[in-house]
């Protein structure tokens, strides 16, 4: 039974192994390492070394042994566990989501989900084997026909630098303490041990929400301005009381602190016609006047919403907030 119960080890390590082994790029075995790690797999480098070295021999797998550390990479005859009988519409839904959900999944899960990744994108590329098929170029077209589209001016997202969204993420999604190296928006640079718990994407830049050591209140680092991390081995229990939907509905993200207030306010009839089809609120009263609409409702009190009523100058009015 002990004898049965390594060999399944030994294999499950190494279909890990050729999981997370790339075909576009060479990765070495501390990388592997880490990524075993990070998915809950705790191995010590040589065990991986031994298994990489025995993947080489008997599957598409190249190692370069120009220099050190050794580097591996898979090749194309190597099995790439992929969905059985992927169709266009598999394949455009995984692209898509690939896009919308690369810096709000763990990096572990990513890293997972990657030879899935590239077989849609193998799918869909244009010069496929089959791409005189209908129905996977209307598929591969699909791509092109759909887009998320922002109400403000667009941005180009900062560049979070290499190394930092992979370990932020993986704390997040072990509950381990981060050492977080932090430049804030005044310039000043600060070093904190934080606890994080939750990720969030607002327009075009990525926030951590986390708690610093000591404290019990929470706060959003903007991920582009962490210079350096590291993940503690230590971890905690995540607080029951902290839901990142709520803070959400607070009006954090918004630089809120969750206040309510009944807001009403006077706007010009073409500027204003939107707001009777999406509504400020569920208890959103509009009012038609002769100059406008009279708009009702009860908003958490943040500076995007003064933001958003300043942005229509003069054709907004008569402005009132009641704090509730």
């Amino acid at each position: 039974m002990e004898k049965e119960n390594k060999t399944s080890e030994t294999v499950r390590l190494a279909i890990e192994l050729l999981r997370r082994i790339p075909t576009s790029r060479s990765v070495s075995a501390q990388e592997l390492c880490v990524q075993l790690e990070n998915a809950g797999i705790k191995r010590d480098i040589r065990n991986i070394q031994k298994q990489l070295k025995m993947l080489c021999q008997y599957f598409d797998v190249d190692c370069n042994s120009d220099s050190k550390p050794y580097s591996y990479r898979r090749g194309t005859q190597t099995p790439s566990f992929s969905i059985p009988m992927l169709n266009e519409q598999d394949a455009l839904l995984l692209s898509l989501a690939e896009q919308h959900l690369k810096n709000l999944l763990p990096s572990n899960l990513m890293t997972s989900m990657r030879g899935f990744f590239e077989q849609a994108r193998a799918k869909l590329d244009p010069l496929a084997e089959f791409k005189s098929h209908t129905n996977s170029s209307r598929a591969r077209e699909w791509l092109g026909k759909v887009r998320v589209v922002s109400e403000t001016q667009s941005l180009i997202p900062p560049p979070i630098k290499q190394g930092i969204l992979e370990p932020v993420s993986n704390a997040l999604y072990f509950n381990r303490w981060l050492d977080v190296s932090y430049k804030n928006a005044a310039g000043e640079r600060k070093r904190h041990d934080v606890m994080p718990l939750g990720l969030a994407q607002q327009g075009p830049r990525l926030y951590l929400v986390c708690r610093f050591k000591g404290y019990t209140n929470e706060r959003s680092l903007a991920v582009h301005r962490i210079s350096s991390v590291s993940t503690s081995t230590l971890s905690f229990d995540r607080p029951k009381n902290f839901k990142l939907k709520e803070y959400d509905a607070d009006g954090r993200f918004g630089f809120g602190h969750g206040k309510k207030v009944h807001l009403s306010f006077t706007i010009d009839k073409k500027a204003g016609q939107h707001l009777l089809e999406s509504a400020l609120s569920k208890d959103q009263i509009a009012e038609e006047l002769n100059s406008g609409f009279r708009i009702n409702a009860t908003v958490v009190d943040t500076g995007h919403l003064r933001w958003w009523l300043r942005g229509f100058g003069d054709k907004v009015w008569d402005v009132v907030g009641v704090e509730l």
